[in-house]
């Protein structure tokens, strides 16, 4: 009896999954709502009735209603990276003469994707059942919205055969236009403010509270890419065709271009054909089709050389310039900002807009009431690009660029060759002072939980800090009287700033917000350097022979490391424990046996992949080249290597090796 309820169990499952497909994948009903609904109905009875055959992943868990507080951190197995942009055919085409370069291939095969405006999400997959999803976040780490995702129809829970055993697949959140009309059709007559666009309203509904309210909602999925340390696949054509056949919403719009002609194409098509789709798209992801030329190509420090990103042009609207105010920024940098009469752009009502610096207001002649022309820099962040000098007041001026700094009155200064004003007044400015800090908190930095930007003024305005290292010194008693500070807030930001001790030297080095110090260049200092003592006492001279480390970066660590503010942090810093040297952790393993050797790693590999050997390298103190030229001391070959990069490396007489005689080396 049990046997056959578990096999009815089971059917119904698999018949609802199937249903489910056809409907909200291939767009192909083959039951009405009405029959679905009953064999729905019968499952959750059947399961009720029988506990002990629960599965969070049947169909009937797709109604929601688990309610989730606090959305768990969670760091991404393989780094979700942005793409670079392109907004003309000649970005095109100097992307392409790069991957030429870097490949020694002419004939180059492409993907042409379109560009979903939705909110990105991850999603792992464990021998078949959907495991987690957790949003991009910043690209290391971000939240799990598992109990939500699963309330989205077209995303799989079982796949519908075999694909890979461990895997991720990423895709974009959208909400279709359709849907989102009629969401805000039923706000406007529950007399509710409408929802101000697709995108923004995916995103939000992915951190609801409760799973059965984001249920109720139309979202959809649509997927676009796959992660996996070994995919039976060539290319990621193929990889998304077979996707598709296991159950995952892989749009149609995707096609193979032989040359970037095809590509050019592909864009021209659906930049008129993209007002027709049932969603909003902003552009096309150009992609090397071959996944060993991906692999070859790899990444840059934020994305990866084998994509990128083409934007339609962006929407444009005219609108009023009221005033144009000034914002300092945590070096000290001014940044003028046009405050504007409120427009309508691209789904957001933008009332501010950058003007960059006083080069571009003096070469747009740009004014006060002036009638301006705005828009979304990759529809993203609003800018000023022209005036409709039809439209100026006779009695118009022209802008007189400040002189002194909004916030303390210092006179700025303006350096040979830099395009912005600044601030000198590091040290007394509030506003430096208090963005140094909040950018020393900042998740990418120290990541101190309970310590917001608004929180960080707060306490700088009532004389408890003046710098990010009188952090340490907040005690519970001395923020629980201030303003929106309950006691259990209180407790958790000194939980919080005593956690911050664990973070690792390298983000404390980015943390301490030295001019042009960035995240790749703080973990490069931080591995060559090794403590924060050895870096400040590091010369002109050396810091420069470090790999990729310039003239103007040196400078500027250089200048730090003379002040006696900065030495008077660091020391305080150690007192308190903060991580200001390489763990004994971090230090395992690495050596200096290939101590100024330059690496090319080309083909397919057996005891180790491609990423491990890099690891190799650098970790014994090696440089990694994605290109072959007359300073490359080694090319790991492995199989499938490219024929013009072994005949490249002959003509340089640049050795090859194999696998195995690069284990030999490090042993």
């Amino acid at each position: 009896m049990t046997t056959d309820i578990q096999g009815k169990i089971n059917q119904l499952r698999e018949e609802l999954r199937q249903h489910n497909y056809n409907y909200y994948v291939l767009d192909n009903a083959t039951i009405s709502d009405y029959e679905f609904d009953l064999k729905l109905k019968e499952l959750q009875k059947l399961e009720d009735e029988n506990p002990d055959f629960f599965d969070s992943n049947s169909p009937t868990q797709r109604v929601g209603g688990e309610i989730t507080k606090n959305f768990e951190t969670v760091k991404h197995k393989n780094r979700m990276y942005s793409l670079d942009n392109s907004y003309s055919k000649e970005d095109l085409l100097d992307w392409e003469k790069r991957i030429q370069k870097n490949t020694g291939i002419d004939d180059i095969e492409y993907t042409c994707e379109l560009k979903y405006d939705g909110a990105s999400i991850n999603l792992t997959y464990e021998n078949g059942k959907l495991m987690s999803a957790v949003t991009r976040g910043d690209g290391f780490q971000g939240d799990d919205v598992t109990a939500n995702i699963k309330t989205i129809k077209s995303i799989p829970l079982v796949l519908q055969g075999k694909f890979a055993d461990s895997f991720q697949i990423r895709g974009e959140i959208i909400l279709p236009l359709d849907g989102f009309n009629k969401m805000n059709l039923d706000r406007v007559e529950a007399g509710e403010d409408p929802y101000k666009n697709p995108r923004n309203t995916a995103s939000g509904s992915l951190k609801l509270q409760d799973s059965s309210e984001v249920a109720s909602r139309p979202l959809d999925c649509l997927l676009y890419h796959v992660v996996a340390d070994n995919l039976p696949f060539i290319s990621h054509f193929e990889t998304l065709q077979n996707a598709r056949k296991v159950g995952f919403k892989v749009p149609d719009a995707i096609k193979i271009c032989k040359s970037i002609d095809e590509v050019f194409d592909f864009i021209n098509f659906w930049d008129v054909a993209r007002n027709e789709l049932p969603y909003e798209t902003d552009g096309v992801v150009v992609k090397v089709n071959n996944l060993h030329q991906q692999d070859e190509l790899g990444y840059t420090a934020k994305a990866p050389r084998w994509a990128i990103a083409y934007k339609f042009k962006a929407e444009q609207e005219s609108t009023i310039l009221n005033e144009i105010t000034y914002q300092v920024g945590r070096t000290g940098a001014i940044t003028p900002v046009a405050n504007l009469e409120p427009v309508l752009l691209a789904g957001t009502i933008v009332r501010r807009a950058s003007l960059h610096n006083a080069d571009q207001i003096e070469k747009l002649d740009i004014r006060i009431n002036d009638t301006v022309f705005v828009e979304k820099g990759g529809e993203i962040i609003p800018k000023v690009v022209g005036v409709d000098f039809s439209k100026r007041p006779k009695d118009s001026v022209p802008t007189q660029y400040i002189t002194h700094c909004p916030d303390c009155n210092s006179e700025l200064v303006r350096k040979e060759g830099d395009a912005k004003h600044y601030c000198p007044n590091e040290y007394g400015c509030p506003t430096q002072i208090t963005g140094r800090i909040q950018h020393y908190i900042s998740r990418k930095a120290m990541d101190i939980e309970g310590l917001g930007a608004e929180t960080v003024e707060l306490l700088f305005k009532e004389g408890l800090i003046h710098n990010y290292a009188d952090l340490y010194d907040l005690r519970e008693e001395q923020v629980v009287p201030l303003e929106r500070m309950a006691e259990k807030s209180a407790k958790n930001m000194v939980l919080g700033i005593e956690k911050s001790k664990e973070i690792p030297f390298e983000k404390v080095l980015f943390a301490l917000g030295i001019r042009f110090v960035g995240e790749t260049v703080a973990k490069k200092l931080a591995k060559h350097y090794k403590s924060i003592d050895h870096l400040m006492s590091a010369s002109f001279e050396d810091l420069t022979s470090v790999d990729e480390i310039g003239e103007r970066i040196a400078q500027s660590i250089i200048n730090f490391s003379n002040d006696l503010t900065n030495i008077q942090l660091v020391e305080r810093l150690k007192k308190y424990g903060v991580q200001l040297e390489l763990s004994a952790e971090s230090l395992e393993n690495q050596t200096d046996k290939l101590k100024d050797k330059v690496f090319v790693v080309s083909g397919v590999f057996t005891k180790m992949n491609r990423n491990e050997l890099k690891k190799a390298i650098e970790d014994n103190g090696g440089k990694v080249s994605s290109s072959i030229s007359k300073k490359t001391n080694y090319i790991v070959a492995g199989d499938n290597m490219g024929p013009s990069k072994r005949t490249k490396a002959e003509s340089l007489g640049v050795p090859l090796i194999s696998e195995d005689d690069f284990i030999s080396m490090l042993n």
